[in-house]
């Protein structure tokens, strides 16, 4: 009989513990006895997941703020480095966090283990030649967007599409009158889910941007309602502040149900990033702000590195499902995001039914394309993907 296989995972986020705690399922369904050991969270831990470190150290983004915290991620890196070249796993399988676990991933693989990387990087938004870098660090990258694999072909890179997890999660038709219901939300006032990031860093660049734009909504609609879900007890402290003194009916601010929230909603006012991937498969119309330090921004555009004019998944996915160039989201960054540009823009899509109507259509489409014709849930096909490398049978 072989021996249990030993399985690594590298989790870098909230959002990487939730695919990690899917998948850590879906590969003790086919291995029983393996040993899970690495970086997660506490859904990974709850599942018998033993991990090194904390996960909250590698919760870090962008150019200034890695530079920032770089010789404390170099000191975990290198400690990370010793545990997993000591264990040698049948497969190490980084979890998003690219920065961090693609560096991983190449010392690993240049020692003669085995290598995936779980959510493939935004080649298509930056610099597509990172494709056949990431192929020097990853055996094989899984894709949660039918258009990536293509673009590592042409790099000679083993990329494999397994489903998107959160096109699982949501129903193709969703359920306002129940997510109201959960809310205690009316079922004949206007309702809008404002979501301003689900990091404290968030919170403080442009936190205040999006709550000055509800006070600004919440005046022009008397009878709106509001509806701010919380990510975690940090960010929902910063948004308590921000919200102290909101004129009128005060907004509901909940601890989680972010995806109640935006089912409920008939608009949503979010930041950029995965969130806006949850409201299009929630079906629902949006409006799109983010910005990033400064000093990323100056580095971003000095060294051309965006190759695309849309910032939002909605937007991205659109053009490459061939729903035509014009934006489906309206979208403000960085300078743009400003309060007056995010209020002019909702006020319009509350304000008009019929093209509310065409966005849910759009988000229809979009959502079956994210399926991608597969049959079960995408931690499975994604399981299914990282077997080739392990060498005990399967249960």
């Amino acid at each position: 009989m072989s021996n249990p296989p030993t399985i690594a995972l590298i989790a870098g986020e909230d959002s990487g513990d939730q695919l990690g705690a899917d998948l850590l399922d879906a590969l003790r369904a086919r291995y029983p006895g393996a040993r899970f050991v690495g970086i997660g969270g506490r859904r990974m831990m709850a599942r018998g997941f033993e991990s090194w470190f904390d996960i909250r150290e590698l919760s870090v983004m962008g150019f200034a703020e890695v530079v920032k915290h770089l010789p404390r991620l170099l000191k975990l890196r290198k400690a990370l480095m010793r545990r997993l070249l000591e264990t040698r796993p049948d497969v190490t399988i980084g979890i998003d966090a690219p920065d961090f676990n693609l560096g991983v991933e190449r010392r690993l693989k240049a020692a003669g283990l085995a290598t995936v990387h779980y959510v493939s990087p935004s080649v298509w938004a930056w610099r597509e030649k990172r494709a056949e870098k990431i192929g020097q660090s990853a055996d094989r990258v899984l894709c949660l967007f039918p258009m990536e694999p293509p673009i590592y072909a042409k790099h000679g890179v083993d990329a494999r599409f397994v489903g998107h997890p959160l096109a699982d999660t949501f129903p193709m038709v969703s359920d306002r009158t129940g997510a109201r219901d959960a809310l205690g939300l009316p079922h004949d006032a206007p309702v809008l889910a404002v979501l301003p990031g689900s990091r404290p860093s968030e919170i403080e660049r442009f936190g205040a941007i999006f709550i000055e734009a509800a006070r600004q909504l919440a005046g022009a609609m008397p009878t709106l309602r509001i509806v701010v879900p919380a990510a975690n007890e940090r960010v929902h402290a910063r948004l308590a502040a921000l919200l102290a003194g909101f004129p009128g009916t005060p907004p509901l601010l909940t601890d989680g149900h972010s995806h109640e929230a935006m089912l409920a909603a008939d608009v949503v006012l979010l930041a950029s990033g995965t969130a806006t991937l949850e409201a299009m498969l929630a079906k629902r119309p949006m409006v799109v702000g983010y910005r990033v330090s400064p000093t990323s921004y100056r580095i971003a555009k000095l060294m051309r590195m965006l190759k695309t004019d849309v910032y939002s998944l909605p937007n991205i996915l659109a053009r490459a499902c061939g729903l035509g160039q014009e934006r489906l989201v309206p979208e403000f960054m960085q300078d743009d995001c400003t309060a007056e540009n995010l209020v002019a823009a909702t006020q319009a899509l509350l304000a008009d039914n019929e093209r509310r109507g065409r966005i849910v259509a759009a988000f229809e489409f979009l959502h079956d394309a994210l399926r991608g014709g597969l049959e079960g849930h995408a931690a499975d096909h994604a399981a299914d993907a990282i077997a080739d490398f392990v060498k005990a049978p399967k249960a």
